[in-house]
């Protein structure tokens, strides 16, 4: 029996040994990851920093990653870092940090200020719809005005290319119309950007995006714009808009008028379907 026992404790004891060695190495091998990583984020390369940022938005339920890009957003002191990190706390879904994410509306610079809308509906948090509203429209939706720093942030044309550029690389969901956006980009900085606005709107519950979105569908000036309005209309589903997208038949630009045709058909489409008719109440029984 003795004999059997110390064979088995030969067996068991490298066993665990090897088990341990493992686990120390896996331990070693993230820990090295981390320092990679966290060299990374505090690189003098601003291009550097971006990548280091945006793969934090890969590591979804990681507090020392939250953390870090938490700390980006706040102290980078370049803007194209701290809208990375904006958008990868919304990647990550770190609703704790939407907080965080709101005091970043505030930031000086608008692409930094869009990707913190943009993670703030990632996460839930409808009142991400407001900027997109504002850069739609022009004004907020409790009907002021823009503030002058924001309506000179807007209109400022380097700023508006590197949004329309941004468009293509995540910041805003552009759907088909990216390509139409590049190719506008050196002929109209500010089309991209609001017809990503428009769809970004299309799921916003809020009236008044719709609203926004009907008087879009008329712009005069841009058809990008005028097509993404179409295209968000049909998307949000609300028959009330059927007359917008009808009157986009008439559009002269062939890509806006398919764009309202689809829009039209959805609407109809969802205008004819049955209501549902409301539930019959039990009847009360009779008092003995």
């Amino acid at each position: 029996m003795r004999s059997l026992i110390c064979a088995i404790c030969l067996f068991v004891l490298p066993t665990a040994a090897v088990r341990a060695t493992a686990q120390d190495s896996a331990q070693t091998k993230e820990q090295a990851a981390w320092t990679v990583l966290s060299t990374g984020l505090v690189d003098s390369s601003t291009d550097v920093r971006v990548r280091a940022v945006l793969v934090l938005g890969e590591l979804n339920g990681n507090a020392k990653a939250k953390d870090a890009a938490i700390s980006a957003m706040k102290n980078d002191q370049k803007a194209e870092v701290r809208a990375a990190a904006a958008q990868s706390l919304g990647e990550m879904g770190a609703k704790d940090a939407i907080a965080d994410l709101h005091a970043t509306i505030k930031d000086t610079d608008p692409s930094v200020i869009i990707a913190a809308a943009h993670s703030l509906i990632a996460l839930g948090d409808n009142t991400g719809y407001n900027v997109y509203y504002a850069v739609l429209t022009g004004e907020q939706k409790t009907g002021q005005s823009l503030t002058e720093q924001q309506k000179k942030m807007l209109k400022d044309p380097k700023k508006m290319a590197a949004l329309g550029v941004q468009v293509g690389v995540g910041f805003i969901p552009f759907g088909g119309l990216a390509m139409g956006g590049y190719k506008m980009l050196t002929r109209d900085d500010t089309s991209p950007v609001l017809a990503a606005a428009a769809l970004m709107l299309a799921k916003d519950p809020d009236p008044k995006s719709g609203t926004a979105l009907a008087d879009a569908s008329a712009n005069e000036d841009k058809w990008l714009v005028r097509a993404a309005a179409f295209d968000a209309i049909a998307k949000r589903g609300d028959p009330t808009l059927l007359a917008a997208a009808e009157a986009g038949l008439q559009d002269d630009k062939d890509q806006v008028k398919i764009s309202a045709a689809a829009a039209v058909i959805r609407l109809h489409d969802i205008q004819s379907q049955p209501k549902p008719e409301p539930k019959k109440s039990a009847p009360k029984k009779a008092k003995k």
